[in-house]
């Protein structure tokens, strides 16, 4: 076990101390599976686990890229099978200005690579807690955003009737619509929103059509999508059209800005968050739009806008919002070709990892489990 001292801060305590309690069983067969199917190293190599050909998790720099090196599950009709689905939406047909998030789910794979399933403050270890298939791509239509639209939902709706937990990695923030569409018709109750966005996103069109700034609009159309279980977390700056604060004003949604998080405090904001999303909800959906935070942090997006919010902001609203189930998560709004060393598809990949492991810590995951 080692020695546990007093010198430890509370968090890296806890940290330490239950990494000593995680089991090891997955890595192992991990270990086995790779030697088996990679074959022995050569002769010179003294660490015998290491096959010929990379099989696993290391070296982070090789292999194929699916989301966290999960295995790639060509047959999406078995993603019941797992415990999480993971599925891109590559789609930037809804941008108003700067596009390339149809890059997103690949530049969101890629630099997932460079995690390993453990966490520290967390104390968790996704490869020992659950199950992870990678489903690919939905076969979105650059041309035709409606009928892209029906794309995702199908996609949406297979995963989410399957069991599996459905992590959507985006394309702009266009799908919010399909996405919550594809869950709500498998609900008998209502389905509640938190969406982290610098932009309201509720007007009705742009630019003559539904575009990435106004999926909430047509999300709370749906019947069991109410807009008072809408809460619309970081909104401000110079993008946030007034069509759209018009909307959020009749339908009532509820929106707080950065400085009303970080003035009454991250965890009074995030129980504020949760008590309007799940008032009278059955399931609440997680959207994420990366440029929530300070546009310092997020190159890589099209609308990026100065003033959000700090990464340990952030983390740490997730990490509370997490302590609650989730029918599911989309990531939005990564832009690949505007991203400086991937560090906006970094904080996309640690948005998704914290989320899982909080609901895993929770006990929401595996949903078997319950």
């Amino acid at each position: 076990m080692g020695l546990f001292h007093n010198h430890y801060g509370p968090e890296a305590r806890y940290a330490v101390e239950r990494e000593a309690e995680l089991p090891t069983t997955k890595w192992e067969e991990e270990v086995a599976r790779g030697l088996e199917l990679g074959l022995p190293g050569a002769d010179s190599i003294v660490d015998k686990r290491i096959p010929t050909f990379s099989r696993g998790e290391l070296p982070h720099f090789a292999g194929i890229n699916t989301f966290l090196k999960a295995p790639y599950l060509e047959d999406v009709r078995r993603c019941g099978e797992y415990d999480v689905a993971v599925l891109g939406a590559p789609f930037d047909g809804g941008t108003t200005y700067r596009s390339g998030t149809r890059f997103g789910p690949q530049g969101i794979r890629k630099i997932s690579a460079l995690y390993g399933p453990y966490s520290f403050e967390l104390g968790v270890d996704l490869r020992e807690s659950i199950t992870i298939a990678d489903l690919g791509d939905i076969f979105t239509i650059p041309a035709n955003i409606e009928k892209t639209f029906d794309q995702i939902s199908k996609a949406v709706a297979h995963v989410y009737e399957s069991g599996a937990f459905p992590v959507v990695l985006g394309g702009d923030h266009s799908i919010g619509y399909p996405t919550v569409r594809g869950v709500a018709q498998h609900l008998q109750g209502n389905l509640g929103i938190i969406h982290f966005d610098r932009h309201v996103d509720t007007q009705e069109t742009d630019l003559d059509e539904r575009m990435h700034t106004t999926p909430w609009f047509h999300a709370t159309d749906i019947p069991n999508v109410p807009p008072k279980n809408l809460v619309q977390i970081g909104i401000g700056g110079w993008q946030a059209p007034r069509p759209g604060v018009k909307v959020g004003r009749e339908r009532g949604t509820t929106i707080m800005t950065v400085t009303d998080c970080v003035e009454m405090g991250i965890e009074a904001a995030a129980e504020r968050a949760l008590e309007v999303a799940w008032d009278g909800a059955d399931a609440v959906w997680l959207s994420f739009d990366v440029d929530c935070l300070d546009a310092a942090f997020v190159p890589g997006t099209g609308w990026p806008e100065p003033g959000g919010f700090l990464p340990r902001e952030v983390l740490k609203f997730i990490q509370l919002i997490a302590e609650k189930p989730l029918a599911g998560i989309e990531v939005v709004e990564c832009s690949p070709p505007y991203d400086n060393a991937e560090i906006t598809a970094l904080i996309a990949t640690r948005v998704i990892c914290d989320t899982l492991g909080c609901l895993v810590r929770a006990g929401h995951l595996p949903r078997r489990a319950s």
